[in-house]
């Protein structure tokens, strides 16, 4: 197998995540305001860039990128390499006349707290298919040819992510591994008839590519421009139902129709007292070993492109993962099997050199973990959420335990908002009895020295006076939300990657604040 390398490769060599103590915000552009029912990249994202730089804080971190499945959830992508064409501003679109500004003036009533996933669709989808009629028909010879330049540039992936697009809409957007056997299998005719058919589709995937990544190089220069650097997410397993699967389904546990074998999940953990079946494929390691990680290198190549840091989510499932087979719905019925460990990177470093890499290594961390993140030199998480249980693990989030080489959080995209942890009395989110959680809130309390009429500024204070290099705070608590703003409830599938802030929520109070306690404890530029 070989991948050609992307001349769109970008790394911030001058930049470590533990350089100096730095803060940052917790934001996926999801949930950035907006009049047409989903954040953007458009003026709101500039604007909260402002509001980093007028607060101090030199982090952005935002969770992965790329175009979800019906899920919505950002950790279930169809694509590890393409960007989710909800993300592209229509403004920016009518800015450069590829979209009349008449087409927006009918704009539905978008709810302005929340992302209703399928009246976006249903609204944005129709323009982003005009804004490519109108590219075809009236583009300038030097647009046309940047955009023949970037279809170059990233062909290596994007001329089979738009076809499998394409494939994918026109069997009514059902699994891969449902289709005619000969598209499935991607024999040679299938594919060549296939691409004359639907050839006009998969140049409007292209050009949905081409936005994104047009609209999301302005944001990240503004934001570099204004010293703020973007930390991006990158899961460790991918979608069944993707362009990589049905591409390399060698590279996967899979049987001869393209079914999962086994499956990705966890045990029994905080979340769920059964583990969490999150149903992904599982890698054969030793196929992927075989050339070299070749498709992990290009994958953090192209990441890298877009951000300055990658925050590598379920760190210890590259030292051992939980293995559950296909077709059970209990996650507790698997089994630990060894992952590529530090093989792995060592590739990884050998090609690219050092990636600045932050590792979720949250859940049930075993010796073994803590001691590949260590031999790898990568910071690990702290979430003070975590912090005040009787789980002798918990001393570990405990700030006067830190180590200075660790990203702490208050909290992450699954947890609870600071405030919903603190004050909600329905325990439906967690494993913990309510006089555990009572206990925890009394000892969060003694710790912090408050009240609590301010939890969420306690928690904030505390992560930005910690030892810790670096503090990544979620909107939300900045904002003093409950529950109702909480991003993601883990092993639920309802109502998650909802949240959105409005605007005004931004007071001059709050700034003042944040960049008083951000230059007190010395992480402002």
């Amino acid at each position: 197998m070989h991948y050609a390398q992307s001349s769109y490769y970008i790394m911030e060599a001058d930049y470590k995540v533990t350089s100096s103590r730095a803060s940052g915000i917790l934001l996926h552009p999801t949930s950035l305001p907006g009049r047409f029912g989903i954040g953007d990249l458009g003026s709101e994202a500039y604007r909260f860039a402002d509001f980093l730089a007028d607060t101090k804080q030199r982090l952005w971190q935002v969770l992965p990128l790329g175009p979800t499945d019906a899920s919505n959830s950002p950790y279930q992508c169809l694509s590890v390499f393409a960007g989710n064409p909800l993300l592209i501003s229509l403004e920016m679109l009518v800015a450069e006349q590829f979209l009349d500004s008449a087409d927006l003036r009918n704009a539905p009533a978008f709810p302005e707290h929340c992302v209703d996933y399928d009246a976006v669709i249903d609204f944005k989808m129709p323009l982003l298919g005009k804004s490519f009629a109108l590219f075809e028909e009236k583009a300038a010879p030097a647009q046309r040819d940047e955009f023949e330049s970037f279809c170059l540039s990233k062909a290596s992936w994007l001329d089979d992510y738009a076809l499998y697009m394409a494939l994918s809409e026109a069997h009514g957007c059902v699994a891969w591994n449902v289709w005619e056997k000969d598209i499935r299998m991607r024999l040679p005719e299938a594919v060549r008839r296939w691409s004359e058919k639907l050839a006009r589709d998969i140049r409007y995937h292209k050009y949905q590519q081409y936005q994104f990544f047009r609209q999301w190089a302005e944001l990240k220069k503004y934001c570099h421009d204004r010293g703020i650097r973007l930390i991006g997410d990158m899961p460790i397993f991918i979608a069944l139902d993707s362009a990589t699967v049905w591409l390399y389904p060698e590279q996967f546990y899979l049987d001869a129709e393209g079914k999962p074998t086994v499956v990705a999940g966890v045990p029994p953990d905080y979340f769920s007292e059964t583990g969490q079946l999150w149903g992904n494929p599982l890698y054969r390691w030793d196929v992927m070993a075989g050339d070299g990680y070749s498709w992990w290198i290009e994958r953090f190549r192209a990441t890298c492109s877009l951000v300055d840091i990658v925050r590598l989510d379920h760190f210890r499932g590259f030292e051992k993962y939980w293995e559950i087979p296909d077709g059970d719905t209990i996650a507790r019925n698997g089994q630990w099997v060894p992952g590529p460990g530090a093989a792995l990177f060592e590739a990884i470093r050998n090609a690219l050199g050092d990636v600045p890499i932050i590792a979720e290594d949250l859940g049930l961390i075993t010796p073994e973990v803590d001691a590949l993140r260590e031999r790898l030199g990568f910071p690990g998480m702290r979430v003070l959420q975590f912090a005040f249980g009787d789980d002798p693990k918990a001393e570990d989030y405990r700030p006067h335990n830190y180590p200075r080489n660790c990203v702490v959080y208050t909290g992450t995209h699954d947890n609870n908002t600071t405030i919903g942890w603190f004050r909600e009395e329905v325990l439906d989110d967690t494993t913990q009895s309510r006089e555990a959680r009572e206990a925890e809130r009394r000892l969060a309390l003694k710790y912090v020295g408050s009240d609590g009429r301010e939890v969420n500024w306690d928690f904030i204070r505390l992560a930005l006076m910690s030892v810790a290099d670096t503090a990544i705070i979620p909107l939300q608590d900045v904002l003093g939300l409950g529950s109702e703003a909480r991003m993601n409830r883990p092993a639920t599938s309802e109502g998650n990657w909802v949240w959105r802030f409005k605007r005004e929520m931004l007071t001059g109070e709050i700034k003042d604040r944040l960049r008083e306690l951000t230059t007190i404890y010395g992480r402002a530029p």
